[in-house]
């Protein structure tokens, strides 16, 4: 019921930075968990980060894998319904297969996944 689709994803020098987007379709996610995902060749997939929403705060929190943390950064444009993964000061090690996957209810399920976008840094 919910399509998403990733872009941004190419060849950028270490250091460099890039911008991942996640467009979705079919429902509003803006209540959704949405997450960032990333697998390397060889390598199990792991969690980058991702975006909750918290009703009682009127606002979306975010956590993020100690890896990246201070690198990348989750925002969210409800009216495109759509989610970014802002990645700055990107590291060989950073190369790797990126998904966006959406949660409904949380407790670490993702219901929805889209098709992944390649990353690649050189050194």
């Amino acid at each position: 019921q919910v399509q998403l689709i990733e872009s941004g994803g190419g060849l950028v020098q270490a250091g460099g930075s890039l911008r991942l987007s996640c467009a979705a379709s079919g429902r509003t996610i803006s209540s959704y968990i949405m997450a960032w995902f990333r697998q390397a060749p060889g390598k199990e997939r792991e969690i980058v980060g991702f975006s909750t929403w918290s009703g009682y705060k009127s606002t979306y929190a975010d956590s993020y894998a100690d890896s990246v943390k201070g690198r990348f950064t989750i925002s969210r444009d409800n009216a495109k319904n759509t989610v970014y993964l802002q990645m700055n000061s990107l590291k060989p090690e950073d190369t790797a297969v990126y998904s966006c996957a959406a949660s409904r209810t949380g407790g670490g399920n993702y219901d929805y996944w889209g098709q992944g976008t390649q990353v690649t840094v050189s050194s």
